[in-house]
């Protein structure tokens, strides 16, 4: 029976990860180094550790990664500001019907604590929690299991009973690997044949979550 939700934040939460990748691109452009957006389809899920051996790795031992990572952050909150970063369809409905329905509710996101606090609560959506794990509270990112078996942990719930809501694979890996139900709501990555046999069910937005729930009961 499932009595816990953890949510990834960013690409499921938010429909965010389109103006990161714009940042990413304006913030490798200053720095010499180009359109480096489309890394992002390979660092999805990854916290900043993982993310910076990724472009040294990629770039050079030399990347400027401090100064990559603070452009970014400029960038992608400049945007915010004058543009807005919209909750992704359902995200209310589906916290809503999470607390009507006694479900424990969590987050674990591989974005930083300070970032993701104030974001959700510049949405007003924080408190429906209980618990969150970030990116800067655990040491390996996803698609390593440890964020999603914490986040387990610290909702007091066992993995094979709760579900996690994710948009990415590498999401989707941590959280099947820590035994939980992991449900896949695509964002900027659609699911291949792999990832269609490895999350327990693919979803077009979060209100067919709803769906879903009702039907497990």
């Amino acid at each position: 029976m499932i009595e816990a939700l953890i949510f990834d934040m960013d690409g499921l939460l938010f429909d965010s990860e389109r103006v990161v990748q714009r940042s990413w691109n304006i913030a490798g452009n200053e720095l010499g180094f180009g359109l480096v957006g489309e890394n992002i389809y390979n660092t999805l899920g990854m916290n900043l550790k993982s993310r910076t051996d990724y472009f040294k790795r990629v770039y050079g031992m030399d990347f400027p990664m401090d100064r990559f990572a603070e452009r970014t952050r400029e960038i992608y909150y400049a945007i915010a500001r004058e543009e807005g970063v919209p909750l992704k369809p359902g995200v209310r409905a589906l916290l809503e019907y999470g607390k009507q329905h006694g479900y424990k509710m969590g987050v674990a996101t591989s974005s930083r604590q300070v970032h993701a606090v104030n974001a959700m609560k510049e949405k007003g959506i924080y408190d429906y929690f209980d618990n969150c794990v970030f990116g800067d509270m655990v040491e390996n990112a996803k698609p390593d299991p440890e964020i999603y078996e914490t986040a387990c942990q610290k909702l007091g719930t066992e993995p094979e009973n709760a579900m996690a809501l994710e948009d990415a694979p590498n999401g989707i890996r941590s959280a099947s690997q820590a035994g939980m139900y992991a449900v896949m709501i695509p964002d900027l990555v659609q699911p291949d044949e792999v990832m269609k046999r490895t999350a327990y069910r693919i979803c077009g937005n979060l209100y067919e979550v709803i769906d879903l729930l009702e039907h497990m009961k």
